[in-house]
């Protein structure tokens, strides 16, 4: 694992004598960033010395409460597990009022015990070791669909699309509608500025299947780590920028049951040492180790469903001709499947891994991709054939849409222990069936209006 130079921090602070704060955070099981807000007169000593942060800080619930089975709590006095920033994470947030910091850190393998089992970013770090041990560098891109929410809501309304440039609310589906963009303009510049600011890859935007529905591409990294940590930290970015113009980023799976759903398409492909792709071809199948790769996600997809679907919500994404995908299917330039192969330029060829909504964690759901497709190249498994037109009227093997049944298949997996750790797990699934826990305790609007009285 590596860790940043201090010369990093005294650039910083040389460049940017008006910064007074900086954003201290780390990305949790769950996928949400977690930290502290420091001043500058502390920055130095991070990258010094470290920073200490609770062990509790990676057992939290999404509603971000201690989870006391995961073995980080009273068990260890919620002991300081020591952060160590990550090389060039030290930007700017452009959106702040005030000018301000962002480092984001990591646990470390060792002082970072015991929380640093549960580092969602440490996982990710082994498992593409793992790759690299037998001549396989992971080539990933992240991209991510949201949409843009107006903030003003009444308690139990249904959320709203954002006002845009012209003061109106859209109301169509108008995918690839040039004029949504344009009305969005000003949300538009300011992000990308914070994108060019914190480095970031933004690239091509899209008006998506749904009013106030957006995607914007990144761009694929041979560092598969640096590829995930710009996909977090632009998640950050969108959030924070949509906050600036009065609006809330959603990244739920489904927030609505009558439009489109978000998701995170994973864009992987492997490549030797010296960066050329392993899965490059004519053939638009792709390789022979393109094809053992899709095999190992396919047979891997039901154990770790749970990661890259880790909420009640994740599982209302899986609809018919939606555009997310309803079984363990492949195929080429074909959106209909989980596992696409685009189309493109020989040396191009790639998967499209389409399973995750947009809630998931970028390391966890990469992790758990990457270990699939190892599996699948060391077993040298094979997908059978690719699906040529409507995947949703060919369903051979359907995903689960049952969110507990996917929590237990996890638990008893053997694959997911031995391949991402049972440490890992052991913290992730107690996070898990907490949250299952709560959300199947609560009673609210829908079972008054379906029970009160009629049962």
């Amino acid at each position: 694992m590596q860790f940043a130079d201090p010369q990093e921090a005294l650039d910083f602070l040389a460049q940017h004598p008006d910064v007074r704060h900086i954003e201290l955070f780390l990305i949790d099981p769950n996928g949400v960033p977690r930290g502290k807000l420091l001043h500058r007169d502390e920055l130095l000593a991070v990258f010094r010395d470290g920073r200490p942060l609770p062990s509790t800080i990676l057992g939290l619930t999404i509603q971000g409460e201690d989870v006391e089975d995961t073995g980080l709590v009273w068990e260890v006095g919620d002991a300081d597990c020591w952060t160590y920033p990550l090389p060039g994470s030290l930007t700017l947030q452009t959106w702040r009022a005030e000018p301000t910091g962002q480092l984001q850190v990591c646990m470390h393998p060792e002082r970072g015990l015991p929380a640093a089992v549960a580092d969602p970013r440490l996982l990710l770090a082994r498992v593409a070791d793992g790759l690299k041990a037998d001549g396989y560098h992971p080539v990933m891109a992240v991209e991510l669909e949201f949409y843009l929410l107006d903030q003003q809501r009444q308690p139990h309304e249904r959320p709203q699309p954002g006002r845009q440039g012209n003061g109106q609310r859209p109301q169509q589906t108008q995918v690839y509608g040039v004029l949504e963009l344009e009305q969005l303009q000003g949300f538009l510049n300011d992000l990308y500025r914070a994108c060019e600011a914190q480095g970031l890859p933004a690239r091509t935007t899209i008006s998506e299947y749904a009013p106030g529905q957006v995607e914007i591409t990144l761009e694929h990294r041979y560092d598969v780590l640096q590829a995930i940590d710009e996909g977090v930290r632009y998640k950050r970015v969108v959030k924070g920028v949509a906050n600036q113009h009065g609006m809330d980023a959603c990244f739920m799976a489904k927030p609505f049951a009558d439009l489109a759903g978000s998701g995170m398409h994973l864009h992987v492909s492997l490549a030797d040492a010296q960066g050329n792709n392993l899965m490059a071809s004519d053939d638009p199948q792709g390789t022979p180790l393109l094809r053992h790769a899709i095999a190992g996600m396919m047979a891997t997809l039901d154990d770790a469903l749970a990661l890259f679907c880790p909420h009640a919500n994740s599982y209302r994404r899986f609809q018919a001709n939606s555009y997310a995908p309803l079984a363990k299917s492949w195929g080429v330039n074909n959106r209909t499947v989980s596992f696409r192969v685009p189309g493109g330029h020989p040396n191009s060829r790639h998967i499209e891994h389409r399973i995750c909504g947009a809630d998931a964690n970028p390391y966890v759901a990469a992790a758990a991709l990457l270990a699939g497709m190892h599996k699948g190249i060391r077993e040298q498994l094979d997908p059978g054939p690719a699906i040529e037109g409507n995947g949703y009227a060919q369903v051979r093997d359907s995903l689960s849409t049952d969110w507990l049944g996917a929590l237990s298949r996890l638990a008893q997996s053997t694959w997911a222990k031995e391949a991402l750790g049972e440490d890992f797990l052991r913290v992730y699934l107690a996070i898990k069936f907490a949250e299952y826990r709560q959300f199947m305790g609560e009673v609210g609007e829908q079972d008054w209006r379906w029970y009160l009285q009629h049962a």
